[in-house]
């Protein structure tokens, strides 16, 4: 019996260029500025992609593999916990979508085939718009968010 799946869908509009958001997203140096972790891969279709926290202790977080590569407009990668890297039904879907709109970008990232109520679907709905604005600062302003921030007590 197959678990419920579902997804995630995040849209953002950046005053950038589509290569500019493109190489956010694949350049581990540029990545760690406003995610605090680098995304390594050689972005073909089939290779690895690894999410690596960028701090000493370089702990890989997230594993997958690259499924689509259309620079700058569109990537598709797989998704699981490094520690469930072996369950082939832990893995989810993330596509960025990347499209000029006038002066600036829409950038959609749908997350899916997440299992619903999941702690990884959980994770990424308070995760996704914390570092897609912290993206977006970074790209407008020349600085990121805190993306490990946590809310103020009331």
């Amino acid at each position: 019996m197959s678990k419920e799946k579902t997804s995630f869908v995040y849209v953002t509009y950046i005053r950038s260029t589509p290569e500019k958001v493109f190489e956010a997203i694949t350049k581990p140096e540029i990545a760690r500025r406003y995610w605090g972790h680098e995304n390594v891969s050689d972005w073909q279709p089939g290779s690895d992609w690894q999410h690596i926290r960028a701090d000493e202790q370089r702990t890989l977080q997230l594993v997958g593999k690259v499924v689509e590569v259309v620079p700058p407009t569109r990537l598709v990668i797989t998704w699981a916990n490094a520690s469930q890297a072996a369950d082939p039904g832990s893995y989810s879907r993330v596509s960025f979508d990347v499209a000029p709109y006038d002066e600036m970008v829409r950038l959609t990232v749908t997350h899916d085939e997440l299992e619903a109520g999941s702690g990884m679907a959980k994770g990424i709905q308070q995760g996704w718009p914390i570092v897609l604005s912290s993206l977006k600062s970074l790209l407008e302003t020349g600085q990121g968010i805190d993306v490990f921030a946590k809310p103020k007590a009331a």
